[in-house]
């Protein structure tokens, strides 16, 4: 086949699908332009081929599209974006192209968007704390760099916000290096779009941040491409111009809706729930791509929204989601219906990372303690407000009570948190151990002797009872 050669054998359009016959050697995931009666032109992809055909999912409407003059020529490559350090600050459709209206940028070179498997060899296992300025997740749930760590959330829960703040805030701790933010909306409505650009151009976090946006009203083609685009584009920062780069999926339950659209187009034989099969590969070949490289200065750090379908947890877009990464993130809609900000539950979240980028040079040498005994004392808590549901709170043992009081204060307190308010990690293990000194120091079983001598504020239980 030859790349200048436009064939006008399209036999069929099925949806946004095209059917090329008489083509003998074309390529999947391969590049194709088609070229309507009018001159118009519009790029596809090809999904599937055989000894004679190709099927083209068309990157748009197929409106004007008909088989007797429309040409199609196969490019000979997949889809390629370019990059350059000039598009920190920019804005970008779900195909690349320029979307704020400042025109076109002076590319260094182009990529293939769906990169390179990093050598398991050549990984660097993570252990550099990511501060986010927020306590649920800094004290509790540490984002390591190199890490993937999914946020569970669900229709109505504040995770746009939630992520619209760790753009603002966050930074490698006691690190000078360059830090960059790319994002990527995937299948986002109007309203979520606009607020995610005028955030990040109210409080400057534009400028070191790079933002891929296809929107809801998009070709779903693109929310298969738009991930990739800002891997793609973090790869390059990370290992070319040794950026530490953070990187934002939202919502990865959009890209696993537009694989089930596609994967029912090529009448491929569904899997759980109409999803393909291959699914958990498909995700796996996103979310592997954060990590750091030997020899490499930058790192790709990974934050993805999972929206959960009517709040299931088993349901596999978040199920298959939790095998790939490391830990994830629940935003709690009982925690919202109390007036608490960001809502994140503790009790149901997890960073397996966490203890390899937190302690002394880190964090701080009492981090894994005084997060062990929150977490315990507030299990303690949930117990305590289960019980008194049952049997009165005047019921309650004083034990109970003291817990009860520890329960409401550290989700107003710590839970809590206002959206433009940010907390270092000092300020945040100092109001951990205010909340803690509300117990007697003796329960404090999950933290060592030297640091609750150290730390202990005696005055807090005084001031409880």
């Amino acid at each position: 086949m030859k790349f200048d050669i436009e064939y006008k054998t399209l036999e069929s359009v099925a949806g946004p699908l095209l059917v090329v016959g008489k083509v003998g050697n074309a390529k999947y995931n391969e590049i194709v332009r088609i070229k309507l009666h009018n001159g118009e032109e519009r790029l596809g992809q090809v999904l599937d081929t055989s000894d004679t055909k190709a099927i083209v999912q068309v990157f748009g409407p197929t409106d004007g599209i008909n088989i007797d003059n429309t040409s199609v020529s196969f490019l000979g490559e997949t889809f390629m974006v370019g990059v350059s350090e000039e598009m920190l600050g920019r804005v970008f459709d779900g195909q690349g192209r320029p979307r704020d209206g400042s025109g076109e940028i002076a590319y260094r070179e182009k990529r293939d968007i769906n990169g390179e498997p990093i050598n398991p060899v050549s990984r660097v296992y993570p252990s550099d704390f990511i501060e986010t300025g927020i306590s649920a997740i800094d004290g509790l749930d540490t984002l390591v760099r190199g890490q993937k760590l999914p946020i569970f959330s669900s229709s109505g829960l504040p995770h746009n916000q939630l992520m619209a703040q760790i753009t603002r805030q966050a930074n490698v701790k006691n690190s000078s290096e360059e830090f960059a933010v790319v994002f990527a909306g995937i299948g986002v409505t109007y309203d979520d779009y606009s607020y995610f650009i005028n955030e990040f151009k109210k409080t400057g976090a534009l400028k070191r941040a790079v933002a891929f946006i296809n929107l809801a009203d998009d070709p779903s083609i693109e929310r298969i491409i738009t991930p990739r685009l800002a891997l793609t584009t973090a790869e390059y920062l990370a290992y070319e111009k040794g950026m530490h780069v953070l990187v934002i999926l939202t919502d990865m339950t959009n890209y696993a809706e537009a694989l089930r659209e596609l994967s029912s187009a090529r009448e491929e034989v569904p899997g759980r729930r109409g999803y393909p099969g291959y699914m958990y590969t498909d995700l796996a070949s996103l979310y592997e791509r954060a990590g750091i490289v030997k020899g490499k200065k930058g790192s790709i750090t990974q934050l993805d929204i999972v929206t959960m379908p009517s709040d299931d947890v088993t349901h596999p877009i978040p199920d298959l989601t939790g095998y790939i990464t490391e830990g994830q993130i629940f935003l709690s809609r009982d925690l919202v219906n109390k007036g608490i900000y960001p809502a994140v539950q503790p009790l149901g979240s997890l960073s397996r990372l966490m203890n390899n980028g937190i302690g002394a040079g880190k964090t701080r040498e009492d981090h894994k303690g005084v997060s062990d005994q929150l977490y315990g004392s507030y299990a303690k808590a949930q117990d305590a407000k289960n019980l008194s549901a049952i049997v009165g709170v005047e019921a309650l043992s004083e034990s109970d009570k003291r817990y009860l009081k520890f329960g409401d204060e550290f989700e107003k307190r710590f839970l809590g948190q206002g959206l433009y308010e940010r907390r270092s990690i000092e300020e945040t293990l100092e109001l951990g151990w205010e909340l803690l000194s509300m117990l007697p120091a003796e329960e404090l079983t999950r933290i060592k002797k030297e640091y609750i001598e150290k730390y202990y504020k005696k005055e807090t239980l005084h001031k409880a009872k």
